[in-house]
């Protein structure tokens, strides 16, 4: 059996900054699949389909690109939203830097997960199931918080490269075995 975690990238989350401001009453009336309430809430919601995202831009030229499943997708999306807020008629800069602030993954393990006896042995890990069903355990470094359940499901947050969540993951794994948790990563 492999030594390696089968990951899942669920959601990558990426932002840019270009600048300098934009019209979102102007992208708001010139490109479709927009949604802005600014009453509610100061971004302007822009959906695009391929590949699938989600992007928030404000008004200071700030967008955050949601919902892609790799940084590439991710790169590609922002690459398209920024295209169609130059069609629009805006004077954006064609090169920009995307950085990916958050990728969500899951993988799964097996074993004798029994998340009350871990939480107690295990430093750096909340359970509470009255409030939520899974244990939360933190990794300094790579900066990475897991969340495990009884059935052996394991959801990773805040890397920001797959290569982060696989080191997190042998921590995660070592620590546990060290106090005498045995996990086995097996397929999503």
């Amino acid at each position: 059996m492999s030594n390696e975690f089968d990951i899942k990238v669920q959601n990558v989350v990426a932002f840019t900054a270009l600048g300098k401001p934009v019209s979102l009453s102007k992208i708001l009336s010139e490109v479709e699949d927009t949604e802005w309430q600014p009453e509610t809430f100061p971004g302007l919601i822009y959906r695009i389909t391929n590949p699938r995202a989600s992007a928030l831009i404000f008004s200071q030229g700030k967008i955050v690109c949601t919902g892609t499943r790799s940084a590439e997708d991710a790169k590609s999306a922002m690459q398209k939203i920024v295209n169609r807020i130059r069609k629009a008629g805006m004077k954006v800069p064609t090169k920009f830097n995307m950085k990916v602030e958050n990728i969500v993954a899951s993988s799964k393990v097996k074993g004798n997960i029994n998340l009350e006896e871990i939480a107690f042995a295990l430093e750096n890990s909340e359970y509470e199931p009255e409030q939520f069903p899974g244990l939360v355990y933190r990794v300094k470094s790579p900066r990475v918080a897991f969340l495990l359940f009884s059935s052996g499901r394991v959801i990773c947050t805040g890397a920001r490269n797959t290569k982060d969540i696989q080191t997190a993951l042998q921590i995660f794994r070592k620590d546990l075995k060290d106090i005498g948790v045995k996990v086995i990563p097996v397929s999503c």
